[in-house]
């Protein structure tokens, strides 16, 4: 029999318990996916198909034995190129990185995937050093979006959500800094979790550059990326064993659902509107405790210390520091200022000399979390725009801080794609992603879902909730 590798993660590793389908098939069922797709694609860039099969072998053999690996026994799967694989070291898009002998040591990701008996078979698509909310770098060149191979993925897990969502792959790990994880979900129409900050391990990612000494990840986390919601909850019981659960719903109605979908100088195009006013409705629908409510930040404001702190966190480490700072420091420093404020973006390139500044910009986004955990005391979940827009068509022809895209026959900033994003970051809070609609031209478009730090379990529960709720309409 043929397995069915549109079934869910969930699904497939129940009939991999059952004796209904072997690892060995189901990771053949991947391969002839793979070969079909992927050359249009260009999500999964390097793979290491004789140690899968020899793994998905020892598998069976286990289970045909009456023993068990773990959660995701016999389950071949995808993981973003900036971690590290024995086999599959880490290429991050850097033709520096490229040339490194197969033999690496496990990122702490990679190590609890195995251990749980998941497959690794192949390395998806990122940009360069994860820099980018497109992918493509010079090493393996353009990924294109499934629903329209004109446009991107998103980055920098572009590679991994295109991957998902062609089928190639059931279940993947990705990274997020600048919203890495959910604007490839939202371009893509598939689930992923930024978690709370430390929540996942991010040892063995790059960057840093392999073998040096791992910086202070202060923002950066690492997350799942599926299908659905109950794939993800599977995928963090192996990435996050033990993290909290506590009470949690099981009706939108018992819920308070905060709505923010308008903010002083973020964009947001009418679809992308649309979506999140979709979600409201249901949530009014099912008797949640509605309001139009988000922390009160300002905007500005946010996006300033947003800024500052994650210039230092791209510098940190990495290899050939002065070429590097004018490769992509200056352009990530120009890409966060928008129209008339270069003089802002100056500032955050000479901040990065300032040990006293980057310590004011921890301080003050110290006051945000508290703020926000004051919020969340009020409310279980913020719903909020991933971006402004749906799938961009794909512009590697400027610089980062050059670059436009179109909201709603307007062109604004590049850096409009970062806003949205900026408030789960820089405070640590946990955002799930689902899909909750299209646009007229076919193109997925999600919606986050915000908690407060600590609370993963209750924000997918949540997400759980509004996904069973979409699927009735």
């Amino acid at each position: 029999m043929i397995p069915d590798i549109s079934k869910t993660a969930c699904e497939q590793v129940e009939a991999l318990r059952a004796g209904e389908v072997t690892s060995t098939a189901l990771l053949e069922a991947y391969i002839r996916q793979y070969e079909a797709e992927n050359p249009k694609l260009n999500a999964v860039v390097a793979v290491d198909l004789d140690a899968a099969r020899q793994r998905a072998a020892e598998l069976d053999a286990l289970y045909a034995d009456g023993q068990s690996a773990g959660l995701l026994h016999g389950l071949p799967m995808t993981i973003k190129d900036v971690y590290e694989v024995d086999g599959l070291p880490a290429v991050c898009g850097a033709q520096e990185f490229t040339g490194r002998g197969p033999k690496v040591e496990d990122a702490e990701v990679v190590k609890r995937l195995k251990a749980a008996g998941a497959i690794i078979w192949g390395k998806t698509n990122t940009p360069y050093m994860a820099g980018d909310v497109q992918t493509y770098n010079k090493v393996y060149g353009v990924t294109n979006n499934p629903y329209d191979l004109s446009r991107t993925p998103g980055g920098s897990s572009g590679g991994a959500a295109a991957a998902l969502a062609a089928g190639i792959t059931v279940l993947e790990v990705g990274s997020d800094i600048g919203g890495s994880l959910r604007t490839p979900a939202h371009f893509c129409g598939v689930c992923s979790l930024k978690p709370s900050f430390e929540l996942v391990p991010l040892k063995g990612h790059v960057p840093p550059a392999p073998g040096s000494d791992e910086m202070d990840p202060d923002l950066a986390v690492a997350g799942p990326m599926a299908r659905n919601v109950a794939d993800l909850e599977l995928l963090m019981a192996v990435l996050a064993p033990g993290h909290a659960r506590g009470d949690l719903p099981n009706n939108l109605g018992s819920c308070r659902i905060a709505v923010w979908d308008t903010e002083a100088r973020f964009e947001l195009g009418k679809d992308c509107a649309d979506a999140v006013t979709r979600l409201e409705t249901i949530a009014q629908n099912e008797g949640a405790r509605v309001s139009t409510a988000k922390p009160e930040i300002e905007s500005r404001h946010l996006i300033d210390i947003y800024q500052r702190l994650l210039m230092p966190i791209i510098t940190s480490g990495l290899p050939a520091m002065a070429r590097f700072a004018m490769r992509v420091i200056k352009p990530f420093a120009y890409l966060f200022a928008k129209k008339g404020e270069f003089s802002q973006a100056n500032t955050i390139i000479s901040a990065l000399q300032s040990s006293a500044k980057i310590a004011e910009a921890q301080a003050e986004r110290d006051k945000m979390r508290e703020i926000c955990a004051t919020f969340f005391a009020e409310h279980d979940v913020l719903i909020a725009p991933v971006a402004p827009v749906s799938a961009i068509p794909h512009n590697s022809d400027k610089s980062l801080f050059s670059r436009k895209i179109e909201v709603d026959g307007t062109e604004v900033g590049y850096a409009a794609l970062f806003d949205w994003v900026a408030l789960a970051t820089v405070c640590y809070l946990p955002a799930a992603v689902i899909p909750v609609t299209r646009t007229q031209d076919g193109l997925p478009i999600g919606v986050q879902i915000i908690g407060t730090q600590g609370q993963d379990a209750k924000v997918l529960a949540i997400a759980a909730l509004f996904e069973a709720a979409l699927a009735e309409k």
